[in-house]
């Protein structure tokens, strides 16, 4: 029976025969590695990577997006009814958001 890393070889030669590795977007371009990932826990890397290739974000970073998205609205209308509903909601979303990034900072994991 084969290894996992003889597994994992022959898939890859399988993917390079097939056409399949250079049809990939990022196929014969240098690696960036300016997307955080030396700032992630190294324990946390590879997960966030799989999620960030599939196309999810961290919690994390869809209640920064949230936060930002209440803020643009408000921006537009400040005086709009709900703005001050959705000034609580940046609030709560803040604390929520700060909690979990100050228990990741200590803990090293969520």
């Amino acid at each position: 029976m084969p290894t996992i890393d003889e597994q994992i070889a022959q898939s890859l030669r399988d993917a390079q025969r097939s056409g399949e590795l250079q049809s990939a977007p990022s196929w014969g371009k240098p690696l960036d590695l300016n997307d955080g990932y030396e700032q992630t826990p190294e324990e946390l890397r590879m997960g966030f990577k799989a999620l960030k290739d599939a196309g999810f974000v961290p919690p994390e970073v869809e209640t920064m997006r949230q936060i930002a998205t209440l803020r643009q609205v408000i921006a537009a209308a400040p005086d709009a009814p709900g703005a001050d509903a959705m000034r609580r909601r940046i609030g709560e979303l803040q604390q929520h958001l700060a909690l979990r990034l100050e228990k990741l900072r200590v803990s090293g994991s969520l």
